[in-house]
């Protein structure tokens, strides 16, 4: 077992953020009663082992005894008839599932699938909980139309069920449905409390832990939990005893994306642009998500770059940010992106140099 799992907080006392809604929300679950809740923060902050403590706190430990199904769909809409595929985790209390892996179809999921599981009752009722809970993860990347069919599914069904909506931004989630749920920020866990969770960990498994390795391990985790966590894990499997000079392994992608910004600032031309487009299309075809890739390139590029040129290129950046956002072919924008960043650089160098 991976220790992010090992050491996952399973209670509620323990992963509970200190804030108003959060204590409205103990008592709340104290009284047998649960709002739709909108969870929201950066990655690796602990929403999803907040929403985990939350299950288990209102239905005991039969929560955690989960199925994973790649369930087929087939949705009628007018004559014609679409066929889904989603990948669900669930147990007799809840289900959890994303609706943005429908794609420009996450529409119909919202309508249709979710209206189905809304409609059935818990198998198993838990003193006087008689709803299921639906955990919809990365709500902010649903379409507009998505989004107003879930408001919809939340009025209606209320009673037979709970919306758990989790997501990075809670400024991509209409007013509509927001408005109807009880809205908790996590936020990211500052360096100490990383650090803290480090040498905790070190300890229940009897290691060393050099104080310089560690900060190092806090500051390339960029405030994200989760991914400390696997850089120590990581730095075991690599070398121990540690040492204070030890690398830290940044993740595949991350290198090949440091790979990619020196192609472009290395030449500026058409068959450059080629092969920078075949590099993008890998990380896309291996799951990294493109805003992800966008914002990583912008930082590797950014570190080579003079200050007059940086504020342009943060705002061509945001905005075919913004684009992939309406778009639904992402190489487009990404290639986009360094073609223009391409010419921006090529001018300042003919500018300087000659």
């Amino acid at each position: 077992m991976l220790w992010v799992d090992k050491y996952r907080p399973r209670t509620l006392d323990k992963v509970m953020v200190h804030t108003e809604e959060a204590q409205r929300l103990k008592n709340l679950i104290a009284q047998g009663d649960c709002p739709h809740l909108l969870f929201y923060g950066p990655t690796g902050a602990g929403k999803k082992t907040l929403i985990m403590a939350l299950l288990r706190e209102m239905y005991g430990v039969s929560a955690e005894k989960v199925k994973v199904e790649n369930k087929p769909w087939k949705v009628e809409v007018g004559a014609r008839k679409i066929e889904l595929e989603l990948t669900t985790v669930s147990s007799n209390h809840h289900v959890e599932l994303n609706p943005s892996d429908a794609g420009f179809q996450d529409r119909y999921v919202v309508q249709l699938i979710i209206k189905e599981m809304a409609k059935n009752r818990p198998l198993d009722v838990v003193g006087n909980k008689g709803f299921k809970v639906l955990v919809l993860n990365e709500v902010d990347k649903l379409s507009k139309d998505a989004q107003h069919s879930l408001r919809r599914t939340m009025e209606k069904y209320s009673a037979a069920c709970r919306l758990v909506l989790c997501c990075n931004s809670a400024s991509k989630v209409i007013e509509a449905v927001r408005s109807r749920c009880l809205n908790i920020r996590i936020n990211a866990p500052s360096r100490d409390e990383i650090l803290d969770v480090l040498l905790f960990i070190a300890k229940k498994e009897s290691l060393v832990l050099p104080p310089e390795l560690a900060g190092r391990i806090v500051l390339q985790s960029n405030r994200n939990l989760r991914r400390a966590i696997l850089c120590l894990e990581a730095c075991r499997v690599q070398q121990y005893p540690f040492t204070k000079d030890q690398v830290v392994q940044t993740t595949d992608w991350e290198q090949f994306i440091t790979e990619i910004s020196n192609d472009i600032l290395n030449e500026q031309s058409p068959k450059r642009l080629f092969l920078v487009r075949g590099k993008l299309y890998e990380l896309l075809t291996n799951c990294i998500p493109p805003e992800l890739i966008l914002k990583r390139l912008l930082q590797e590029l950014t570190k080579k770059l003079d200050s007059e040129l940086k504020h342009e290129v943060c705002h061509w950046a945001a905005f075919y940010e913004h684009r992939l956002q309406l778009g639904q072919k992402a190489i487009f924008h990404l290639e986009a992106f360094v073609a223009k960043f391409m010419s921006i650089y090529k001018k300042f160098l003919i500018a300087t140099f000659g």
